[in-house]
């Protein structure tokens, strides 16, 4: 699964509330402070204006030591913005109170955007440490500001006078978050309650950080280096050559080296003949960030749930889980375990008759040892290849990644009439990126940068990026957005070609990257993916259905080589042996699912121990040996470093909406129905100015229908 890359929890918090538009002027200073802060604005491009095409960050200019007085300098900036707000001795209003907060930290927002892009995209030693500098002040100052019991007096005083406001729906309904944001943020502790709420969001963003900076050096520390080339198996020639240029890059003379990145340790699991390297490789997967090394997360994370329980205890929740859930389309664990409980029976039966048939097929090849994880792949893949005929190395070909984005590209202006041109010499974080204009009828509609290749730099997986909302108060400010991808590089002589999973994930973070393109809402807060966790990833998985369609695939699925497009016949033998593993697939994410929910209905602050914990989780749901959860504790840095903790169920609750949404299209008789088209874009454009539930029922006019997903899966035949 994919996801889209949010800033670490308290940044998070308070971005919900306080977006961008406009710098605010409205700051009285000195005119010798003026001169100072001029002085240091020319001195540091990111703290000065960006006078580059669309308003595009001015990559080449700027350095990574530029971040960390950039950052400290819009925090002051913030602060004043702030002060000014609460200082004001004029009656609360909506204009001077509520917008006005949501118009500041403009400039912080600004620099904090491109820095948490860049660190995560390509990062170097001077990020890393200024990601571990700024952090705990970046959440000590989010405190002064959430925490602030004279703005929430302000803030309070606007709310209680909302039925008497005439203002339109959306200023109502920022009114209405931002009081219920600040309420929950414990504005209302006071004296010790209040200093420990601080010391707790300081100490997690501290966690979170090595968390992050633990799972990345453990990831790049690894090396399998192979020798003999019959321990390859049938890997296609790109892979081969990609091996073979790691290897050299690792200082070996000769040979094939893989990394625990996923476009080589799957392949590799998938293909390779050596059952002992195949267990090493996914062993050294498996347990990252728990070999009681300096790189171990074992502690961090008993540490970071119990400082959560501790906080949603301070804030008056149970536990963890029920504060996150709250605010999200579930509103209660209680509904997401029932939504799981009734997939998780039939997946695990699937999935339990597919190990058989995988464990017979290694026994009859003479093989007596009990069949592990690591051999799942390898015998799913010769299963597919033996009853179906099917090798996913034979799709590859027709899935070279820039015929892939273009596909998506298409696939964009089918459904929404926009184009996407490059943007010649654009500044970059990365040589490896490819920028382009969104257009719609010759106007301009936003930016996207696709940065798709692996590297040390980057961390692992696949995400989303708004660097720049789109918002609209005095004047229509245009969105910037990024897809961040872990593809196998090019190299001399072999394109980087695709496995079709791969494609998948394209598809599936363009969809995200399409959420940011087409809001039009008024403020920043709401636009785009600013959407219940629940919820955001719906308009990522439903692309991921349009792109295996035969009609689509035809656009894009061509032979690289011949340009002759991907065979009905391949089609059909591709999706039909895709279709067996699903019991796998599902298991895998769910196991995930149900192991972060555990984790976080906690209600006590008794520090676990993690692999005992984790092992008695997947016990009490029945999970087979065979399969570990998709992320393990020690390398889930969807919960434990990124924003979905209490919240990895959502690509599920998402697949009810996609699945529900896609056969609506299916029923019309065309899969682009222009009507149903223009209902499914006036969603993503209203971003988050309305609920995730209400947000579906207006367009479809009703709730979700889990029978579609049912059918999809094939649960219940």
């Amino acid at each position: 699964m994919f996801f889209i890359l949010k800033l670490p929890f308290q940044i998070l918090q308070f971005i919900k509330q306080i977006r961008i538009l406009l710098f605010t002027t409205l700051i009285l200073i000195s005119c010798k402070e003026k001169k100072k802060t001029n002085n240091e604005i020319s001195i540091n491009p990111l703290l000065s204006e960006w006078k580059t095409p669309f308003g595009m960050p001015p990559f080449d200019e700027i350095s990574s030591a530029d971040y960390l007085p950039a950052l400290r300098k819009a925090i002051t900036i913030h602060k004043d913005e702030i002060k000014i707000i609460v200082e004001n001795k004029e009656r609360a209003t909506f204009k001077n109170t509520i917008e006005a907060l949501e118009i500041s930290g403009a400039v912080l927002k600004k620099i904090t955007n491109v820095f948490y892009a860049v660190n995560a995209a390509n990062t170097d030693k001077i990020l890393r440490e200024t990601a571990k500098t700024i952090g705990p002040e970046l959440a000590a100052h989010f405190d002064e500001i959430t925490l602030n019991s004279e703005l929430f007096k302000r803030i309070e005083s606007v709310y209680n006078q909302i039925h008497q406001l005439d203002l339109g729906k959306q200023e109502l309904f920022l009114i209405s978050e931002t009081y219920k944001n600040y309420k929950s943020s414990g504005v209302n502790l006071k004296g010790e309650q209040k200093e420990r709420l601080k010391e707790i969001n300081k100490k997690i963003t501290i966690l979170s950080n090595k968390f992050e900076t633990n799972l990345l050096d453990e990831t790049n520390a690894f090396e399998l280096h192979v020798s003999d080339k019959k321990d390859l198996g049938n890997l296609s020639e790109s892979l081969i050559a990609l091996a073979a240029s790691e290897a050299k890059k690792r200082g070996h003379d000769s040979g094939w080296s893989f990394t625990l990145q996923r476009p080589s340790i799957n392949p590799f699991l998938e293909v390779s003949p050596n059952r002992a390297m195949r267990e090493k490789l996914f062993k050294a997967y498996t347990h990252r960030g728990d070999n009681d090394n300096s790189n171990d997360n074992k502690k961090i994370i008993s540490e970071l749930v119990a400082l959560r329980v501790e906080k949603a205890n301070l804030l008056g929740y149970k536990t963890w889980a029920d504060k996150v859930l709250s605010n999200r389309m579930a509103k209660k664990s209680e509904n997401v375990f029932k939504l799981m409980n009734q997939m998780w029976p039939s997946a695990l039966a699937m999935a339990k008759k597919d190990k058989n048939a995988l464990a017979t097929m290694m026994k009859k090849e003479g093989i007596k040892d009990k069949f592990r994880g690591s051999d799942w792949r390898y015998y799913v893949a010769k299963l597919r290849a033996k009853k179906y005929s099917f090798n996913e190395e034979d799709t590859r070909p027709y899935f070279e990644f820039n015929n892939v984005r273009e596909g998506a590209f298409k696939l964009a202006y089918t459904l929404f009439g926009i184009t996407f041109k490059p943007i010649e010499n654009a500044q970059k974080w990365h040589p490896d990126q490819q920028v382009f204009e969104v257009l719609e009828n010759g106007k301009h509609l936003g930016v996207i940068y696709m940065d798709f290749f692996a590297r040390e730099s980057k961390r692992g997986g696949a995400w989303m990026n708004e660097i720049r909302m789109q918002s609209n108060i005095n004047s229509f400010v245009t969105p910037i957005v990024t897809n961040n991808f872990n593809y196998p590089a090019p190299t001399k002589g072999q394109p980087s070609l695709l496995s079709f999973s791969e494609a998948q994930t394209l598809f599936h973070e363009f969809g995200h990257a399409l959420h940011g393109l087409l809001s039009n809402v008024k403020y920043a807060s709401m636009s785009g993916t600013n959407v219940p966790r629940d919820f955001v990833e719906f308009p990522s998985q439903v692309m991921e259905n349009w792109m295996s369609e035969p009609q689509v695939l035809a656009t894009y699925a061509k032979h690289y080589k011949t340009g002759e497009i991907i065979p009905a016949a391949l089609i059909k033998k591709m999706n039909i042996a895709n279709d067996f593993d699903e019991g796998f697939r599902s298991v895998e994410y769910m196991a995930a699912a149900y192991l972060d929910l555990k984790w976080h209905s906690l209600k006590d602050t008794t520090l676990q121990d993690v692999r005992k914990f984790e092992a008695n989780a997947m016990r009490d749901i029945g999970l087979i040996n065979e399969i570990l959860p998709r992320y393990r504790s020690t390398y889930y840095s969807h919960v434990f470093s990124g924003g979905y903790s209490a919240g990895y169920y959502s690509y599920l609750w998402s697949e009810v909406l996609d699945a529900d949404t896609f056969n609506e299209f299916k029923k019309t008789g065309d899969i682009f129905n222009p009507e149903l088209s223009k209902k499914y874009r006036a969603m993503l454009a209203a971003g988050g100015s309305k609920s995730g539930m209400d947000l579906y029922k207006n367009f479809l006019g009703r709730k979700p229908k889990i029978e579609p997903l049912l059918v999809k899966k094939g649960f219940g035949k």
